[in-house]
């Protein structure tokens, strides 16, 4: 074992080297009900800033569908602070949550659009739907409409 890792219980290593980084529970959800609203769509673009884990290429979108605690959704009760080694924690969060903003930073300036669907939204199937219905079809809207859900 390498130093970094010296002092971790090897009960709370095991745990942690257990977590997915893509077909979670919450990413399959979402690409389930995008297919069952008859979306097609592509998988974790490798060409991408941060393959986003679903990709709309023609739209020029991609959804992210996020953790709520590694991602620190704001506000969210899964976004807790383990007790032990918060340094450790605090740094990984700060550069999770950095890395989010330049990889949408990013695809902005490749012209694409994004969304982030974060884990405890997908709680609430039917206000999921809405939510990824409204932002991939948008650009059908008017102007001022797309202007209010963007908001």
């Amino acid at each position: 074992m390498t130093a970094r890792f010296e002092h971790v219980d090897p009960i709370r290593r095991r745990i942690m080297s257990a977590v997915r980084g893509r077909d979670t529970k919450p990413e399959m959800l979402v690409r389930r009900l995008l297919h069952s609203m008859n979306y097609r769509y592509r998988l974790h673009r490798k060409d991408l800033p941060g393959h986003p884990d679903v990709v709309f290429g023609k739209r020029k979108k991609a959804i992210f569908v996020h953790g709520c605690f590694w991602h620190r959704h704001e506000g969210c009760k899964k976004a807790t602070v383990p007790k032990t080694r918060a340094d450790f924690w605090a740094e990984k969060f700060s550069r999770n949550v950095e890395r989010d903003h330049e990889v949408e930073s990013k695809l902005a300036e490749m012209g694409w659009q994004t969304l982030t669907v974060w884990e405890c939204e997908t709680k609430e199937v039917g206000v999921l739907q809405g939510k990824l219905r409204d932002f991939l079809e948008a650009e059908k809207l008017p102007a001022a409409e797309r202007e209010r859900l963007q908001a």
